[in-house]
């Protein structure tokens, strides 16, 4: 037990008192909220800061993706899906979403190494505030998402009111998984590039590019254990299909998202106290 002596009383610190960890980094995130808009704001102030189409490219990006991909696969592989640019488009804004906002978590802790050594700072905050400046650029995206899907002739209805709840799924399974990596990164440097690998190959394992129903029953069966199905699946329904999402795809989506939410929360915080001294 420490005590310190004040002009106007006693005020007594027992350690043995302080909230478990799990609680303590939430509560500490509430009183520097202040400081998690100003990182967000910052974020993306210094992402578009040199370039030339500034914010502009957050909308850009996607849509030079989304031509690459239709030119190959709808024109030279005649891939049978409907209005193909929109649905390659609908995968790549929440798969852009999810990897990169996990890939700057991850970055942001460990190049903020040294801030963490001169003055205290919720370590939590810098996976909040990636996944922060990553729903901005999402919701940046949704522009040209929606422009085109006005010019080649696609409503948008009414379920475009329902977005916020897969977007708010994938934001918890984003936080999740960036407070995870972030934490195996403190320790092991070399899990940053081979994260990079292993994006790259889970792309490839989620229908982000290709239709579920283009593959054989026992790839589909056996795919329904990545995350990014349902999370892609959710989100796909609302702003591709035109409609809520179906009760299973969200349930899981919700139970994966929430299960690596409680998962990536109670790693980081377990270990939060000790990053200062690893970086």
């Amino acid at each position: 037990m420490e005590s310190v002596d004040l002009m106007w009383g006693r005020e007594v610190y027992d350690s043995a008192r302080q909230p478990p960890p799990l609680a303590d980094e939430f509560l500490s995130l509430l009183r520097y909220r202040d400081l998690v808009a100003q990182w967000i704001a910052r974020s993306v102030k210094t992402r578009y800061k040199r370039s030339l189409l500034g914010v502009a490219w957050t909308m850009v990006n996607p849509l030079l993706t989304m031509a690459v991909l239709t030119v190959v696969f709808s024109r030279l592989f005649r891939t049978p899906v409907r209005d193909y640019p929109l649905y390659v488009l609908s995968g790549l804004l929440l798969w852009n979403f999810v990897a990169q906002s996990t890939t700057a978590a991850m970055g942001e802790l460990v190049w903020s190494g040294g801030l963490l050594g001169r003055a205290f700072v919720p370590k939590a905050v810098f996976a909040v505030s990636a996944v922060g400046t990553g729903l901005v650029n999402l919701i940046l995206a949704l522009i040209p998402y929606a422009v085109i899907s006005l010019l080649l002739g696609v409503e948008i209805t009414s379920a475009w009111l329902l977005l916020p709840l897969p977007i708010l799924i994938a934001a918890a399974f984003a936080l999740g998984l960036g407070l995870l990596v972030s934490t195996a990164a403190v320790y092991f440097a070399d899990v940053m590039p081979t994260y990079d690998v292993l994006l790259m190959a889970w792309l490839y394992l989620t229908p982000v590019i290709y239709s579920m129903e283009l593959l054989p029953p026992g790839v589909r069966t056996l795919l329904q254990i990545n995350p990014m199905v349902h999370l892609i699946g959710a989100f796909r329904s609302v702003i591709y299909e035109g409609q809520p999402p179906e009760g299973g795809t969200l349930l899981m989506a919700g139970f994966t998202a929430l299960g690596m939410l409680a998962l990536g929360w109670w790693t980081f915080t377990r270990k939060a106290r000790d990053f200062a001294y690893r970086l």
